[in-house]
């Protein structure tokens, strides 16, 4: 193996108390993909910046080869001092690079090479960072999140450059797919330490839960141990005293370790407030376009969403998926056709660029609206402290202002407030960003089984994958599709292996070769099925079965007490009220079965090919 470029040994840093980092170890060779992965808060970008030369470790050695250049992106990066984009990308530059290479990234990334850098939308200050690291093609990148602002087709552009450059890079992203496609090593910060797999993200999961799993055996076998030590002393037969202080000895070193052990940090506890139901209809728009200046953003779209549909909505930056996404929710009024409203709608939203922060109110004045101690969740009354470490904040974190946090903390505070509220909608405008893939992890499971309504917009596509019902997506002069599933299918329905909708055609300029030709309604699976299962399909036909022997014997139970010749004359009311339900599961059952039998028609024409 090659030597390496860059290697980090025996790193120590504490801010007081708990260290952030101990005893990490880093090694970075040539051409190299290493994704480095942790929860939030456990150390990432402070270790990237201590590679990266910008932190000085407490304890420790990093070494860099001389002759490496190394190019560091940081979650937000600083304009200062440039008047142009060009002039920025261009500072990133050595003496001995090719200053073409500046211009062909500005241009592929779809930036304006004069414009001011200081102007630039959060997707455009992010494309101007990443053209000034890769344009030097360095020895080594050092990525901090790279993907974030980024629509899908940028996000595919850079796994493309990533997966061609020579360059070796340790990656910082929540993206799970992005992972799996540019990383080949993994490693994860867990507790202050480094643990490496010598294979990339994809494999990252079963084997930190493994590693989890070895690590609670071991604990448990060392709390037994102390047991039969303890025993031992009180019960044993007595030997000779030196025998019994070593043996003392050894216990209290066996109970040291066993106090000392940290075990693995805890799980977010999202649930969202339950409201009463809406109504079967929840959204009605027909025929309705929206445009400012220029091409129609929205041009004669027409959509039905009802009870239980989870929408997603896909495209590049700027090409109108909030616009949109306001129209269908009604804060925003179309040009042209009509928008309904169901009934019973108690709508919560979340918005990309968190503007109900505060940054000098404190996080418990924030959960809790200023009205004293407790917050309202599900008609229960908590304090606020103890909601606070539902989603992972310490309770003296309580009086800490807002703008101390970090993007992560930020995020899951939102998410805390927004949970809090009932409500049946929930639009959730990127609501991916910042959160480490734990917490992911349960924003999907509650996405995925939100008994309301959810419409989103993400680039996140494992999470669109994992969580919604159809996907949206632009097809280029205002029009928008609904395909049924989730991003893999809507790519599958489409044609295409990639969402190449590019700048063009999201301003009206031409239209993308692999849009269908179908009008703007929701396609259907049956007339032009996906190639895969999207991940609820295969859920549904897990879970399917067990759910229709639960109806079957709640409805043998309500047709026993209905076959008492008695219940009648005692309870007419309560004889109607059970018929009534009785009907209701006979009706559910019939909708479960026909679901089942489709879904299985579907899993055997795919594996058929």
């Amino acid at each position: 193996m090659a030597p390496p470029l860059l290697r980090l040994d025996a790193i120590r840093l504490t801010f007081g108390g708990t260290p952030l980092l101990d005893d990490v170890t880093l090694s970075v060779a040539p051409g190299e993909k290493i994704a480095l992965v942790g929860r939030n808060g456990s150390g990432k970008s402070t270790l990237l910046k201590i590679a990266a030369g910008l932190v000085e470790p407490q304890d420790g050695e990093v070494f860099r080869h001389p002759a490496v250049t190394v190019r560091y992106l940081p979650q937000a990066p600083d304009f200062e001092g440039f008047s142009t984009v060009e002039a920025y990308v261009e500072a990133g530059l050595g003496p001995a690079d090719d200053p073409y290479r500046a211009a062909y990234l500005i241009e592929s990334l779809g930036l304006e090479a004069g414009a001011d850098p200081q102007r630039l939308s959060g997707g455009e200050a992010r494309r101007a960072a990443l053209a000034r690291v890769l344009a030097p093609e360095p020895d080594i990148l050092l990525l901090d999140e790279p993907t974030n602002h980024l629509d899908l087709s940028t996000i595919e552009w850079l796994e493309d450059e990533l997966s061609r450059t020579t360059s070796a890079a340790v990656v910082i992203s929540h993206d799970r797919r992005f992972l799996e496609t540019v990383t080949r090593a993994t490693v994860w910060l867990d507790r202050g330490a480094a643990r490496r797999l010598d294979k990339g993200f994809a494999h990252f999961e079963a084997w930190r839960d493994t590693l989890l799993e070895e690590e609670e055996r071991e604990q448990h076998k060392l709390g037994r141990q102390i047991v039969r030590e303890e025993h031992w002393l009180r019960y044993g037969v007595t030997a000779r005293r030196k025998r019994n202080m070593r043996r003392l000895g050894e216990l209290t070193t066996l109970r040291e370790r066993f106090r000392s052990h940290h075990g693995a940090e805890g799980a977010a506890k999202l649930v969202a407030s339950d409201a009463a139901d809406s109504g079967k209809l929840v959204i009605e728009a027909k025929a309705i376009a929206k445009r400012f200046e220029g091409p129609a953003v929205v041009d004669n779209f027409s959509i039905r969403i009802q009870r239980g549909d989870r929408i997603g909505l896909v495209g590049p930056n700027g090409a109108g998926k909030t616009t949109l996404l306001k129209m269908l929710i009604g804060d925003l009024a179309p040009d042209s056709g009509t928008v309904r409203l169901g009934v019973n709608l108690e709508i919560a939203t979340l918005d990309q660029r968190r503007d109900a922060l505060d940054p000098d109110e404190t996080l418990a004045h924030f959960l809790t609206d200023g009205r004293g101690e407790t917050v309202s969740v599900n008609g229960e009354e908590r304090h606020v402290v103890s909601y606070m470490k539902d989603f992972l904040f310490k309770p003296e974190q309580a009086r800490t202002p807002v703008q101390e946090l970090s993007g992560g903390e930020k995020a899951r505070l939102i998410l805390a407030r927004l949970l809090a509220r009932p409500a049946n909608l929930l639009v959730l405008d990127e609501p991916t960003n910042d959160l480490d893939m734990e917490t992911l992890d349960l924003l999907q499971e509650l996405v995925a089984g939100f008994p309301g309504t959810v419409i989103l917009v993400s680039h996140d596509r494992d999470f669109l994958d994992r969580t919604v019902t159809s996907t949206i997506a632009p097809e280029g002069s205002g029009r928008w599709v609904d395909y049924a599933g989730g991003y893999t299918d809507m790519l599958a329905q489409r044609g295409s292996a990639r969402f190449s909708l590019r700048a063009a055609d999201k301003k009206g300029g031409t239209k993308s070769e692999s849009s269908p030709t179908s009008p703007a309604v929701r396609s259907q699976p049956a007339r032009q099925p996906a190639r895969k299962l999207s991940y609820k399909q295969k859920f549904a036909l897990e879970t399917l079965p067990g759910k229709i022997d639960q109806a079957e014997s709640e409805i043998e139970k309500l047709e026993v007490r209905l076959a008492d010749p008695e219940f009648y004359v005692r309870d007419p009311e309560g004889f109607a009220r059970i018929a009534a339900k009785l009907d209701g599961k006979k009706a559910e059952l019939a909708a479960m079965e026909e679901e089942w039998l489709e879904l299985e028609m579907l899993r055997e024409t795919v594996e058929q090919g």
